[in-house]
């Protein structure tokens, strides 16, 4: 009786991701079809991108830009004291194309994170009355102001988030950064979401936000929160606060980001800023238990029942809970076009991802230091 109990547990902890991001699906949309009549009427926007050390990747991001059908557009990039050639690249750019153009920061305040200080930078030096900010690693499609701008025009909106392809090299990559989608769709009811403007429910990806210039400076934008190491929260939490409107969408097709390149990229980033996430005392545990619970163990414990000979009834019942739960990760690597690899170890990667969240908040409790990312705490 009691493996039929245990196994029911896990059963109910396998469904509710899975229905609720079977439910998610069809709400979380890509952008509008463009629209010319939309971009004649719509307004400018500048795009900001806060850049430091990213030689490797501004003058895509750029490229990619420069090739839009999108006006009136902007293009400030913030060299943020990088130590690279990012500022020569963005220069040489900005001298042969005059909707580029390069800002320095004029250094790093107390309290301040340096993302949150370049974004704020950036868009009190803005001309436009939309302010896209985007990180320089992301490469848009050549339709993709456009379709950001016809969408706007759907639904108002003060924020809107979009997110990305995300582009995995690493075993490691593709083990972890999918996640992204599962636990964004597996647990954000988007039709409450949007029903709503709790800050409990503001989402976003930190990597491509496009804000109404107005509210963004009457929620006080990037300053309200500018010791933050997440913004893909924080940001949506401070329009919520002020009763503004947010949003995200699928922007799949029409951005692509690889966030990271190695491991030991994968692990700081995901240190980082846990502790803004799931690394809080108050949400550890009940995340542990409902994606261990519903992501992990159903496999293992099915593996564990057939092994030590089970009721037929709790075999069963973990069966339906293994399929459940990879149903989840195997829907996003279609949708959003992720790892095989990365569904069939997705048990082991919850555990993993959970480890990490562990380890942020320990490290935390313990007066450790942050993790520092691209050479700043």
């Amino acid at each position: 009786m009691l493996t039929i109990v245990y196994a029911s547990v896990i059963l109910a902890l396998a469904a509710f991701p899975a229905i609720l991001f079977i439910r998610n699906l069809p709400q979380f949309k890509r952008a509008a079809a463009p629209n010319e009549s939309v971009n004649e009427s719509f307004g400018g926007i500048s795009v900001l991108i806060p850049a430091r050390n990213e030689e490797a990747s501004i003058k895509d991001s750029l490229n990619c830009l420069l090739v839009s059908t999108f006006h009136p557009l902007e293009i400030l990039v913030l060299d943020d004291a990088s130590t690279d050639r990012t500022a020569e690249i963005v220069s040489c750019t900005a001298d042969e194309d005059s909707r580029v153009k390069l800002l320095q920061s004029n250094g790093l305040p107390e309290g301040w994170n340096g993302k949150q200080y370049a974004c704020w930078q950036l868009a009190q030096a803005a001309k436009h009355d939309w302010l896209l900010f985007l990180d320089a690693d992301v490469r848009l499609s050549v339709d993709a102001l456009p379709r950001i701008a016809a969408e706007l025009t759907t639904t108002p909106r003060d924020l809107l988030s979009g997110f990305p392809c995300q582009e995995t090299g690493t075993f490691c990559e593709k083990l972890l950064i999918p996640l992204m989608h599962v636990v964004l769709l597996g647990f954000l009811p988007l039709d409450k979401m949007r029903a709503s403007r709790k800050p409990e429910f503001g989402a976003g990806c930190g990597q491509l936000f496009i804000a109404r210039r107005k509210a963004y400076f009457a929620a006080d934008g990037h300053r309200a929160i500018q010791n933050s190491r997440h913004d893909g929260l924080k940001l949506p939490r401070a329009f919520r606060s002020n009763n503004l409107a947010t949003d995200i969408f699928d922007a799949t097709d029409i951005a692509v980001c690889r966030m990271y390149t190695s491991t030991q990229q994968v692990v700081h980033g995901l240190l980082k800023n846990a502790t803004e996430g799931i690394a809080q005392p108050k949400l550890i545990g009940i995340f542990t238990i409902l994606l261990l619970g519903g992501q992990t163990l159903p496999v293992f414990s099915l593996g564990h029942a057939i092994f030590w000979g089970w009721s037929a009834v709790a075999v069963i019942i973990l069966f339906l809970a293994t399929i459940l739960s990879y149903i989840p990760r195997a829907l996003a690597a279609v949708r959003y076009r992720q790892s095989l690899a990365g569904v069939i170890l997705n048990p082991i990667a919850v555990a993993l991802f959970i480890a990490l969240q562990w380890w942020a908040m320990i490290r935390v409790m313990l007066g450790r230091k942050p993790i520092a990312w691209r050479g700043r705490n």
